[in-house]
């Protein structure tokens, strides 16, 4: 197989069916190695394996594998989470054995990369299944927590507002004791129909609700101290994580709402006695130095940029007129995953700012409601946004995750996947 084309190679491997990443597949096809091509694509033309040798729909013509090493081709998206079964739920809660939970976990992960498949999307999550909540990995990745100590937020939505606690405040050094994904990758490497998307919190979800007056500043002076040891855990990680073979590496950072809402630009005045705009630039300087030095040929970083997501309920709204031309300028990724499903996000004219070159992913569709967004008004927005971004540089995903906490959004699993399957309908439609 060395030395064929890529049209060649791709269709011998079947390349929308084969449990590897993309580099993985490519570094075969540029091997010298012929047995060690020719086992390869033995390995793959899988005998009965149940994620394998199934058609799936795909976006891009199937002769493309180079280009299945850029996630920034990828025209349907998703952000990560998902709904979690009653099964699973009632385990987390209930405190089974580790191995009862992996049991669960695993078979549930591989009953949603099956649907994942068939609905047509082209990159895969385990829908955060392993996690209670969408940043839990860290937490139980380092030392350094300690138990209550949580701040209250209040959450905003069509219902009445809801309060939640925020547990666990910082009481000893952040130190790592193991990778923050370690384990949720190789179930992922080996059984994923597609390429993986991994996703991490940001650096900055941390230090303002886990710094507490009178108990963290006993070992951190300030929360930019706190801020720059968390640092050095999400930067392994990342590196970790690219080292691994994972082409789409995600940071989730819900803080950057913080500075372009007027209240909670107040909050960070008043908890941290800093100008918001100093700590927007140490935000954005974190957000950075987390990514330095893991960039190589076919990884696509990208940012996610959120308003709150708990239980169908938010926390920050406003669009991002106030923080666009520093952050879409200043961070250094290739993808911006924006909220844009309903007034609380503004118009698309802050997207003038985004660097020649860069991806945006419009979310568009909301993971908070149940009901179905109309096809023809996603594909007309699609159309607004492309005044600001050209479209060969748009996407399109849910605004958020599905299940950013445990029990996740009011909606149903039916309507969650004919949710995707709406973004991977329209996507076909408008870059097809």
């Amino acid at each position: 197989m060395a030395g064929q084309p890529l049209d060649v190679i791709s269709k011998r491997l079947g390349h929308s069916n084969i449990a590897i990443t993309a580099e993985r597949c490519l570094s075969v096809y540029t091997s010298r190695d012929e047995a060690a091509s020719e086992a390869f694509a033995h390995r793959y033309e899988r005998r009965g394996d149940p994620l394998i040798n199934r058609p799936r729909r795909s976006i891009a013509p199937a002769n493309q594998l180079r280009d299945l090493m850029s996630a920034t081709n990828v025209r349907a998206d998703q952000v990560g989470s998902l709904l979690r079964p009653a099964e699973l739920i009632e385990a987390r809660k209930r405190g089974v054995g580790a191995e009862r939970l992996t049991e669960i976990e695993d078979r549930s992960i591989e009953r949603i990369l099956r649907k994942q498949r068939d609905i047509g999307l082209e990159i895969f999550t385990d829908g955060e299944f392993r996690r209670g909540t969408f940043g839990g990995d860290f937490a139980e990745a380092v030392d350094g927590f300690g138990n209550g100590g949580g701040i209250v937020r209040t959450w905003r939505g069509d219902q009445a507002p809801q309060g939640s606690s925020l547990p666990g405040a910082i009481v000893s050094k952040v130190r790592a004791k193991r990778r923050m994904t370690a384990h949720e990758l190789p179930y992922l490497l080996e059984h994923c129909p597609g390429p993986i998307k991994m996703t991490l919190p940001s650096a900055n979800q941390f230090p303002i609700n886990a710094f507490k007056v009178g108990v963290t500043d006993a070992v951190y002076p300030d929360h930019s101290a706190l801020l720059w040891d968390i640092v050095e855990v999400i930067k392994a990680e990342i590196k970790g994580l690219a080292d691994d073979g994972v082409t789409y590496i995600q940071i989730d950072a819900p803080r950057y709402s913080y500075y372009l809402d007027p209240k909670w630009r107040d909050h960070l005045r008043t908890t941290t006695g800093r100008d918001p705009d100093v700590l927007l630039d140490e935000a954005i300087a974190a957000d950075n130095a987390c990514l330095q030095g893991v960039r190589r040929a076919g990884l696509t970083l990208a940012i996610h940029l959120c308003r709150g997501n708990n239980r169908s309920h938010w926390y920050a709204e406003g669009g991002y007129d106030a923080i666009a031309e520093n952050v879409f300028s200043s961070l250094d990724v290739d993808r911006f995953l924006l909220e844009y499903e309903d007034e609380r996000s503004g118009s698309f004219e802050p997207l003038r700012f985004i660097p020649q070159g860069k991806s945006v992913v419009l979310g568009l569709v909301s993971s908070k409601l149940p009901t179905l967004e109309d096809a023809d008004v996603l594909v007309r927005r699609i159309e607004e946004a492309s005044q600001y971004v050209p479209l060969e540089n748009l996407a399109l995903s849910p605004q958020c995750g599905f299940a950013s906490v445990l029990e996740g959004n009011l909606l149903s699993e039916e309507e969650q996947w004919a949710k995707l399957r709406l973004v991977v309908d329209t996507a076909h439609r408008v870059w097809q």
